[in-house]
């Protein structure tokens, strides 16, 4: 018998079907394990739609996080642009709260002129204000997941990232697509070494075309990619939820379900 310490979950960035609640019905049919729900381009769910999806995915027993707006700069050198970033989290929080909590992702802030380390420290504080104002709207279970980004202009390294999550107890998103973009290569040992003491690992990842300067776009995910990430998270016993971000998320999730069935990790 096998024994299994932890657990690989895996879902898709956006409905698979018309409408969210049709979305978790087929994801539950097809054996996986929950969906990212996309506010990119909007935070537009009301909140009776929110309880609605919350029951139902309580119900079908799926995991759900939400990828807040990408409007967002944490470190803008505009205080109105700092305040409606900080609106868009925290209207995306209050949706998380209602679908039955997890975490909201988000790209915090471009460095600009800044030093990096001015960076952190504003994205630290700004982070700590939104996490107080979840407490004080009693949005339970929500976590705050800033994502490693893909650009070298993008706030959002992993070790900036877990600096945070060490000193503001946030949650993180780790990327390996965008780790790749950003750093031109990735060390799998090195990641897993750094996040392994991580309870949960919220993940995305897809293909991705990038340059000098980091990410240009998400691609269709290869399965020797794929195969690779999967045996990396295996060697380290990470648990973990992977959602595809490719142009194709749901057929690149069943090529995962797939793979991660031939290494019985399912």
């Amino acid at each position: 018998i096998i024994i299994m310490t932890f657990k690989i979950k895996i879902g898709t960035a956006g409905n698979i079907d018309n409408g969210i609640l049709k979305s978790l019905v087929k994801l539950k049919k097809l054996g996986l394990d929950g969906q990212e729900v996309e506010f990119v381009r909007g935070v537009r769910m009301g909140n009776s739609l929110a309880k609605e999806v919350g029951l139902l995915r309580k119900k079908l027993k799926l995991e759900l996080s939400v990828h807040a707006p990408y409007y967002i700069n944490l470190c803008s050198v505009e205080k109105i642009k700092i305040k409606d970033s900080m609106k868009r989290i925290l209207k995306s929080c209050e949706k998380m709260y209602y679908l039955g909590g997890g975490n909201v992702v988000f790209h915090a802030a471009y460095y600009g002129k800044r030093s990096k380390k001015e960076v952190y420290d504003f994205v630290s504080e700004r982070i700590g204000e939104m996490q107080d104002v979840i407490k004080d709207e009693g949005f339970k279970k929500v976590k705050l997941a800033p994502e490693t980004t893909g650009k070298a202009s993008q706030f959002g390294d992993l070790d900036e990232l877990l600096q945070l999550v060490k000193e503001t107890k946030c949650g993180i998103c780790v990327d390996f697509a965008h780790l790749l973009a950003r750093d031109g290569k990735i060390d799998y040992d090195s990641v897993m070494k750094k996040i392994k003491h991580l309870k949960h690992v919220h993940c995305h990842f897809s293909g991705i075309e990038f340059s000098a300067k980091g990410e240009r776009r998400h691609l269709i995910t290869k399965g020797k990619d794929i195969k690779e990430l999967l045996s990396y998270l295996k060697k380290y016993k990470i648990n973990c939820m992977i959602i595809n971000e490719s142009p194709n998320p749901l057929g690149d999730t069943l090529k995962t379900k797939k793979i991660l069935e031939g290494m019985k990790l399912r």
